[in-house]
């Protein structure tokens, strides 16, 4: 299902809210826009796809996307999602690339309270000093590994692809690089270049953030293991937990921790 977007040609006040209840897979074409956009998932896999990378916020997650940037987003069935556009005057210390974020109690009651006020909120009363606090609380936010970097060289762009579709592709990287006509080394070489990643670790970190969706709608994790690539269910939990810092059940459900650097870094 395709969603069409609210025609925005400026914000009503720094902060405007959405709430959306979306019970089929759906999906928003690529677009930009003058303000940030921070989309937190309560139910569902929410996930934003950049030329630069893919994002995904499971249940008590949001990602954060800069003004500007060309950006598309998909989410799960049965996804609620509650998105802020906010002013970039009302967040100068925001970064300027997209990043998954921990969402804390205090700040998911903030969310929730601030996307109930009406659009044109008194923005010198009690409202506008709540979207204040909310506004504050945002930049102390942390990251979540919830990322993978996507290549750009045309050969890799398309390998990758065709990995994203089949997570369980048992190919080995010589027959990877050969079908994508280049050598073992040299595909080596430009992934980690291009992605930062050796190839190995991209794929793995594929793999798992691939699985998310079906952990979250409740699958089992032997089946999502082998639906991943993995062969028997304790590698998956051990490269999981190395890769995120929690098990499986503990990322779907909000319980992994994040990472050192703050939103404001």
């Amino acid at each position: 299902m395709e969603r069409i977007l609210p025609g925005l040609t400026t914000l009503p006040r720094p902060v405007f809210a959405r709430v959306e209840t979306l019970d089929r897979p759906s999906w928003v074409r690529e677009h930009s826009h003058p303000w940030v956009q921070l989309s937190y998932a309560t139910r569902g896999v929410l996930g934003v796809r950049t030329r630069f990378g893919s994002y995904l916020a499971p249940p008590q997650r949001a990602i954060w996307v800069p003004p500007g940037l060309e950006h598309s987003v998909v989410t799960t069935e049965r996804t609620q999602m509650r998105g802020l556009y906010i002013d970039p005057a009302a967040v100068p210390w925001g970064p300027q690339q997209c990043r998954v974020l921990e969402v804390p109690p205090l700040v998911r009651e903030l969310i929730r309270s601030v996307t109930s006020l009406p659009v044109d909120y008194d923005e010198a009363g009690p409202a506008g000093r709540l979207v204040a606090v909310l506004l504050d609380q945002l930049a102390g936010l942390s990251e979540v590994r919830f990322s993978l970097p996507l290549p750009v060289d045309g050969r890799l762009t398309r390998l990758a692809a065709e990995l994203e579709q089949q997570p369980d592709d048992p190919r080995t990287l010589m027959e990877l690089s050969a079908a994508a006509g280049l050598s073992a080394r040299t595909m080596t070489r430009l992934f980690l270049r291009e992605t930062g990643l050796t190839f190995r670790a991209w794929r793995r970190r594929l793999r798992l953030l691939k699985s998310l969706t079906g952990l979250e709608a409740g699958a089992s994790v032997t089946g999502v293991a082998l639906d991943s690539g993995y062969t028997s269910t304790s590698a998956f939990i051990a490269a999981f937990r190395r890769e995120f810092g929690a098990t499986p059940r503990q990322a779907v459900q909000g319980d992994i921790p994040a990472m050192t650097p703050e939103l404001s870094a």
